[in-house]
């Protein structure tokens, strides 16, 4: 059983910094593609990052490439996010992914369908 634990989230101003941690247990997730995603009320959770087993490819979404970036420890089975030039409508809870494989950069790495396993989710506040 693979659990996911979520933990740097906050309250910051924008235009700031926060860096965001995911922790993997239950099992080894270096040959899974990991991902971030996040989710505000009554919206649908939209994908915000992915990063390959290795870490040598990561997608973003438009909406955060060039301030967020996503990097990943193997050996500690632990994925990040750096979001920097935090912007109020990054304002989210922030959710950590895990697929089964490298597979998803062919299926559809935005696609929630795409991730077997997720955590709870941790909230990110920025304010204006």
């Amino acid at each position: 059983q693979v659990q996911l634990v979520e933990s740097g989230g906050g309250l910051v101003q924008a235009g700031g910094s926060l860096s965001l941690s995911c922790a993997a247990s239950g099992r080894a997730l270096n040959s899974a593609a990991m991902a971030w995603f996040r989710q505000v009320p009554e919206k649908e959770r939209e994908f915000v990052a992915v990063i390959s087993s290795s870490g040598g490819a990561s997608v973003y979404a438009d909406s955060v490439k060039g301030r967020f970036t996503i990097s990943r420890d193997n050996a500690d089975n632990t994925i990040y996010l750096r979001m920097s030039t935090l912007k109020p409508e990054d304002t989210a809870v922030y959710y950590c992914a895990a697929a089964n494989s490298d597979y998803v950069f062919r299926t559809g790495t935005s696609e929630m369908a795409s991730y077997a396993h997720w955590g709870q989710g941790t909230q990110v506040t920025v304010s204006s």
